[in-house]
């Protein structure tokens, strides 16, 4: 291989894994590779304004695609701007890798401006962090972070590289990135023992997480609860592991208060859970989240998720879908006919029950809006009668998710994606990461008045790069899952209701978004009474580029 400078080996590495896109602010110390992409017209750099918007559009790109993305941040100010989406990227496994650039190796003592630990840093945030400090190791350390963050379990990855390293030449050959095979089946002595532990329930659950997802389980997951009669419960469920309208699907558990899951875990007579762990609220419950001598059954490919936090049964270290097809099996096997008939019975009865809780929820839903003549409902029920088939929903909408996504229900896998790890501001990025993925379909993003304004310089991103991805900021003058929170917590605490905390309200001064987003080169509606949905879906849809809508979803102190 004939020597060049690292700086170009290290996109030659990237060309040969087929990278595209590359999402990131530059900076000086980074200026050596960024120059040389002027080589690769087929790597495409995505600038951001902020680095946050970088990493968050890199993690719906990684989403979307469920391929590594490359990310590119500027020293320690940039890393540390991008921290909290790639706790976000994390939390819900997306692979990305995020290559940092510093001065060099040869100031490594001097601390000079800008110095920072980088691999430090990132650490607490990362499944991998490191640094390059020969060239002749730089595509090697490469295709090890590659390799690290798209084998599960998925996860964001960090490479430091130092300007003076990269100048250097290389003979070091570019060659693709080697994944391991990780569709590993269960033993079957042990799947046998945990099919004897489940069949004979009564009141069983499911309790699955993305990794469902990212194993392709799916069909297998529905398949099981049909057989077992059980109730799935989602929990870290921020992709499509079950269509919402499948019977069995009962919901989410408790995001936020562990006291809130625990009355459906402890209600259950066996525990099957897959895909995520015990249980991850920001208030878990400490103990009795699963009854005194209940089966629980663990099956994932994170060996660090089973018996996490309590003990299991029987933990399966394995692929949830080839696990979960051959439990099925023997779960039909030795509940025979007539336990068969009993689940599938039960499962009726309960998703007879969902459904008429879900519309009761529905006419509570449509009574608030039409008292305070709110538009979000009719704008979702045209968004949905509007919308191509193949369409994908990025969804940070929060508080305003159920009443939206009644009209758009999450079915099919890969049409829908939901925040997750607990960082705002990731619908705008989200979104135009999926779209830049799959740029043949319409792409709608959904986040927050509050949680906008964590990245709402990625509408110049979409101006700039013309990603014609679409835009509803849901606009309630509040921070109003906060508001939400505090209620409970009174309850909690028995302290009488009182007003909210003046700090929750953001209607003083109200933000103008349409001014706002115009601005940064987005047109965009504000939508504030129902007889304005129509239109404004049939405007945003037919616009050939990004597009905003500003959709109020209740009133703040100021409206």
């Amino acid at each position: 291989m004939d020597s060049r400078p690292a700086r170009a080996a290290f996109l030659e590495q990237l060309a040969a894994d087929g990278v595209t896109h590359m999402f990131g602010n530059p900076g000086t110390v980074e200026q050596g590779f960024l120059d040389e992409l002027r080589h690769f017209p087929g790597i495409e750099y995505v600038l951001a304004l902020q680095e946050s918007v970088a990493v968050g559009m890199a993690d719906g790109y990684a989403r979307a695609t469920r391929r590594p993305a490359v990310v590119q941040l500027h020293s320690g100010v940039g890393l540390g701007n991008g921290i909290g989406m790639l706790y976000q990227a994390m939390r819900g496994h997306a692979p990305l890798v995020v290559v940092v650039g510093e001065a060099g190796l040869r100031y490594e003592g001097l601390e000079a401006q800008m110095h920072a630990d980088l691999v430090g840093m990132a650490k607490p945030v990362t499944k991998w962090a490191t640094r390059v400090v020969d060239p002749d190791s730089t595509l090697r350390v490469l295709r090890r972070a590659f390799k690290v963050a798209g084998t599960p379990p998925y996860g964001p990855v960090l490479v430091v590289l130092p300007a003076d390293v990269l100048d250097r030449p290389t003979s070091e050959e570019a060659v693709p990135v080697s994944y391991p095979d990780t569709a590993s089946a269960p033993d079957p002595a042990a799947l046998e023992r945990a099919a004897g532990l489940l069949a004979g329930a009564r009141r069983p659950i499911v309790i699955a997480g993305d990794g469902v997802h990212f194993s392709g389980a799916q069909p297998e997951l529905a398949r099981l609860a049909e057989i077992w009669g059980a109730d799935v419960w989602g929990a870290d469920w921020a992709e499509v592991n079950l269509s919402v309208e499948h019977p069995a699907y009962a919901g989410q558990l408790g995001h936020m208060f562990g006291e809130n899951s625990r009355k459906v875990t402890g209600a259950a007579d066996a525990v099957l859970l897959c895909g995520t762990y015990a249980l991850p609220e920001v208030f878990p419950a400490l103990e009795g989240v699963f009854g005194e001598g209940v089966p629980v059954v663990h099956i994932d490919l994170d060996t660090d998720a089973i018996a996490k936090n309590f003990p299991v049964d029987v933990g399966l270290a394995a692929d949830p879908r080839r696990s979960l097809g051959l439990l099925a099996d023997l779960l039909a096997e030795r509940m025979g006919e007539a336990g068969r008939e009993a689940a599938a019975r039960r499962l009726r009865e309960a998703a007879t029950a969902r459904a008429r809780g879900r519309a009761a929820d529905a006419r509570r839903a449509q009574e608030a809006a039409a008292a305070q003549d709110l538009p979000h409902l009719a704008f979702a029920e045209e968004l949905a009668r509007l919308l191509p088939a193949d369409a994908v929903l990025f969804d940070e909408a929060l508080t305003a998710s159920p009443d939206l996504f009644r009209s758009l229900p999450p079915t099919e896998p890969g049409h829908w994606h939901q925040t997750r790890g607990g960082s705002l501001g990731v619908g705008i990025p989200g979104a135009l990461g999926a779209k830049l993925a799959h740029p043949e379909r319409t792409v709608v993003g959904f986040t927050g008045d509050g949680g906008s304004m964590y990245t709402v310089q990625a509408l110049w991103t979409a101006a700039r790069h013309g990603i014609g991805a679409k835009f509803v900021i849901c606009n309630n003058g509040s921070y109003k899952l906060l508001e939400d929170n505090i209620e409970q917590y009174w309850r909690e605490q028995g302290i009488p209701a009182h007003d909210h905390p003046e700090i929750f309200d953001l209607s003083r001064p109200a933000i103008d978004f349409v001014a706002l987003s115009a601005s940064l080169g987005v047109p965009a509606l504000r939508v504030e009474k129902p007889g304005g949905a129509a239109s404004a879906v049939a405007e945003m849809l037919a616009h050939p580029g990004p597009f905003l809508i500003d959709l109020v979803t209740g009133r703040g102190k100021g409206r």
